[in-house]
Formats: structure tokens, C-alpha cells, sequence
């Protein structure tokens, strides 16, 4: 039988504030599990592995604690002619191997810090994404550093990857955009000096074949991007480091809704006066569903984060500022249409009603134009999912949803995984963790993705927790260069 998983309140001894407790609380050891109490069967046409990274520290932490701090650590759900073998990893970063050789925490938070910072130095935790390319996968970190090659099988770190980073600021962001169809990966790296941004693509043989910088108004901490089959889109954002607090060592963002948003449209292998720039109203961004072409338009869809408006509806700008820092998320799904002829832009809300956010799409089709995406029903004021939902990217309609139980599941990021043979683009699964607060039960949970709100087909309860986390990803077996070994 299943056990009944114990929370940690203060897993080190004491408190260092709310994101160390709960549902948030880190798990303290690397294990393997083959066997399962299993409601239902896992479909013997999903073969592959789902990867979700997410922070989980392993030393006691030096001061307070912020969710962004926690070493990275993987989870991994392998699907194998129906069978399921669950393992997670944390992933060997070189601040986490100086720790282990200490046996104490070196590093301090983004509350006490700031990237480079000599006197207190952060680590790159490799905790925010996990994506497939070139056979493995890739963890990145939300601040921008160098990935980390991962065995998406084994979770075994293989090596840090230096050779994916080039530039002034030497890193990756944490959601660089891989076209399946192609190969390529494409990134963008942010920093404090000019020009502040620039853009690179890697191959699929894992070689930076193009890199150029790109010059924005002043410093700026964009979270995303975008791709389609021609094209990448670059955010500039109205987001940035409190000057005053950056000069004293601490991390404070501001917004300023005086600056509109811009996007800027490069060709995938485009010099950096190729880039054509569309402004659009002041907001933040955290992340992108997905973009594509239509004739001369190129077309991105967002989970937008919605400015904190006053009595008279101008925008609150330190309300909004505190908003974003603490990822409380009051999101819509957005459309940008831009014509790279005419230089005409639009944009326009698909769908006012819900709260949506961390996206997945069907891989396969990421820059080419798809008609469903998959998000999580976003708590207003907890990074907490309360339920899944797929929607229509051209509509913006809802069309289906489903939770065990809003109060007290919390959900992790849905990601479609692709049937065997697929017959269409929502011909498969979504797989995604499920915790329930109240019983205090691990489930992994695998829904028909065209009947979502059917409910999960395949109810995989787990003798392990999965603390909440961030990104993840589900690489096909024919993705995975040691699949048959």
C-alpha cells in the first residue's frame, strides 16, 4: 500500500521562511522506484521520460530562503512499454560539489545577493528548466549561467556546458526554445552591461554555430522567448534591477510602466541589424506558449502577467513590481500578432476569465502554428497550481479542465507527451504530479489529452514526494541517445 508522505515543517532545524515548509519542503534523498500501486494502466503506446527540475536544497541555507535558491534536482518519470520507473537526481552543478566537499551551504540567497556578487556569492543552480536537445537534456538556471548536460535515463550530470555560451555575459537563459524539427536550440543571455542582451543558436550536435549581441535601452530582466520556423522573438521587457540595490549587493526588480514592451523579431541566423522591434502596452512576461507564421505576420501567444492597476486605472508600479518578485501571478492568455512587411502590430486577451500560466504545447510543433496548448490554474498568491487546463491557442477558448480537488492538489506543469504514431496534434497524454495536501498523497498523474476533463486515465500513486518545482519536459524515446542501452 501507499504510504502517507510526511511534510518537513523546518527540515533544517529552524525556519528560514515559508518556502522551506509545506508542500515546498525539499526531499533529502536520491532514490530509484519500479514498483507502484497503480489505479487504472499506463498506455503502452507512451514510451519516454518526463523531466521536471525544481529546487530542492540539500544544505541548510546561509540566511533567508528564497524558492529561486535551492540546488537543482530532477524527477524523472520513464515510460516504458507500460511499465513506469520513477527517479530523481539532484543535478551536480559546480556549487553543488563545492558544498558537498564542505558539507555546508557556500552560497547565498537572491534575498541577500546578486549575480557575480565576490563578497556574496549565488549560486548557478541549474533549478528552473529542463529541456531536451541533442540526445540529452539540458538544465538552466533562471538567472542566466551555464547549463548543465544531464542523462535524461540515468539523471547523472554529465558535464557542465560551457560550449552552448558565448558573449559578455557568458550564460544561457533559462528557457531557450528547441525547433524539434530542425535541431537547433535557440537562447538569449541578459546582463548589467551594455549592450545588455544577445542571442546565439546551438545545433544538434551541441555546437554554438551562431551568436551575435543585441542592443536594448538599458538593463533588463526578460524571462522568456519565442520561435517559429524562420524567426526568433526577443522580449524587452519594462523590468529591471533597482539601480541603488544593485550597487549595494541586493536584488530588487522595478517596473516601469513608462517603457512599452517590446518584441524583437530576428531571423534564426540573422545579424543584430536584422532585428525589427514592435512595441506593445507595458507588461511583464514570464512565459511563452508558443509562435508561428501566418503569411507575413508572425504570431506569439503568452501567458501574459497582468499590471496592478490604481482606483484610476493607471498602473501601480511597486505593487506590480512585488507582484513579479514573488511570483504572485494574475496571468491571461495574450495575443501579438507582428507584420514583418508593413511593421504593423496587434495585439489582443484570448481569454479574460482565467488565470493561466507555465504552458506546455506539443513539442514537435513548438514555432510552427498549433491549436492547443496546456497550463496550470494559477493560485493568486502561491506558487501553486490548482488544476490543469487545455486551451485553444486561436481561440483562446477553454476547453477543458480538471483537478482532484482545487483547496487542496497541488499540481505540477502539464506536459503533453506524444502517442507512439501520433494521428493529430493532441493525439496523446499529459503527464503531470499531483500532491494532495490533505491526504497527503504522491500521485503521478497521466490524462487522455484529448479528454482532459474526463479525468486521469492512470493514477500512479507514489511512495516518494515531489516538492513543488518549476519547469519540465517529455522527450519521445527516439529523442533520447541512450534509450536502448
Amino acid at each position: 500500500m501507499t504510504a502517507v508522505l510526511d511534510i518537513l515543517e523546518a527540515p533544517f532545524g529552524e525556519s528560514h521562511g515559508p518556502m522551506l515548509t509545506g508542500t515546498y519542503a525539499p526531499v533529502a534523498t536520491e532514490v530509484v522506484i519500479d514498483d507502484f500501486q497503480i489505479e487504472g494502466e499506463i498506455p503502452k503506446d507512451l514510451n519516454g521520460v518526463y523531466l521536471r527540475n525544481g529546487p530542492n536544497p540539500r544544505w541548510k541555507p546561509k540566511g533567508g530562503y528564497h524558492m529561486f535558491d535551492g540546488d537543482g534536482m530532477i524527477h524523472a518519470a520513464e515510460f516504458r512499454n507500460g511499465k513506469l520507473s520513477y527517479r530523481n537526481k539532484w543535478v551536480n552543478t559546480e556549487a553543488f560539489l563545492k558544498n558537498q566537499e564542505s558539507g555546508a551551504e557556500n552560497h547565498w540567497s537572491v534575498l541577500a545577493s546578486v549575480k557575480d556578487s565576490k563578497e556574496h556569492p549565488m549560486a548557478n543552480t541549474a533549478n528552473t528548466d529542463i529541456i531536451g536537445h541533442g540526445g540529452v537534456a539540458v538544465a538552466t538556471w533562471y538567472l542566466a549561467g551555464i547549463p548543465y548536460l544531464i542523462d535524461p535515463i540515468t539523471l547523472e550530470t554529465i558535464k557542465a556546458a560551457p560550449e552552448y555560451v558565448s558573449g559578455p555575459g557568458n550564460g544561457m537563459s533559462a528557457h531557450c526554445k528547441v525547433d524539434e524539427q530542425t535541431g537547433d536550440l535557440m537562447f538569449f543571455d541578459y546582463f548589467t552591461e551594455k549592450p545588455h542582451m544577445s542571442y546565439g543558436v546551438v545545433n544538434a550536435e551541441r555546437e554554438l554555430v551562431h551568436f551575435v549581441p543585441v542592443e536594448i535601452p538599458g538593463e533588463r530582466l526578460m524571462h522568456d522567448m519565442g520561435i517559429t520556423e524562420n524567426y526568433s522573438i526577443l522580449h524587452d521587457v519594462p523590468v529591471y534591477h533597482d539601480e541603488g540595490a544593485l550597487m549595494a549587493g541586493r536584488h530588487k526588480v522595478r517596473f516601469d510602466s513608462s517603457l512599452n514592451t517590446r518584441f524583437g523579431v530576428i531571423p534564426r541566423f540573422g545579424a543584430e541589424d536584422s532585428i525589427k522591434w514592435f512595441e506593445f502596452t507595458p507588461c511583464f512576461i514570464y512565459h511563452v506558449v508558443n509562435c508561428w507564421e501566418e503569411g507575413d505576420e508572425v504570431v506569439q501567444v503568452i501567458c501574459r502577467f497582468m499590471p496592478v492597476t490604481k482606483d484610476d486605472g493607471s498602473i501601480d508600479d511597486e505593487a506590480t513590481a512585488k507582484m513579479i518578485a514573488h511570483l504572485h501571478m494574475n496571468t491571461r492568455l495574450w495575443e501579438y500578432r507582428m507584420n514583418m512587411k508593413t511593421g504593423e502590430c496587434s495585439e489582443k486577451c484570448l481569454n479574460n476569465q482565467f488565470n493561466v500560466e507555465f504552458p506546455s504545447n506539443n513539442a514537435w510543433y513548438t514555432g510552427r502554428r498549433s491549436e492547443w496548448g496546456y497550463v496550470v490554474d494559477h493560485h493568486p498568491k502561491l506558487v501553486k497550481w490548482t488544476g490543469i487546463r487545455k486551451m485553444n491557442l486561436f481561440t483562446g477558448e477553454s476547453v477543458a479542465s480538471w483537478s482532484d480537488d482545487l483547496e487542496h492538489c497541488w499540481y505540477s506543469e502539464p506536459w503533453f507527451a506524444s502517442a507512439d504514431n501520433p494521428q493529430s496534434e493532441d493525439h496523446g497524454y499529459i503527464v503531470a504530479y499531483c500532491w494532495n495536501e490533505k491526504s497527503k498523497e504522491q500521485q503521478l498523474q497521466i490524462f487522455d489529452a484529448q479528454k482532459i476533463d474526463s479525468g486521469p486515465i492512470t493514477r500512479i500513486k507514489m511512495d516518494h514526494r515531489v516538492p513543488s518545482g518549476f519547469h519540465g519536459c517529455w522527450m519521445k524515446s527516439n529523442q533520447i541517445a541512450n534509450w536502448n542501452h
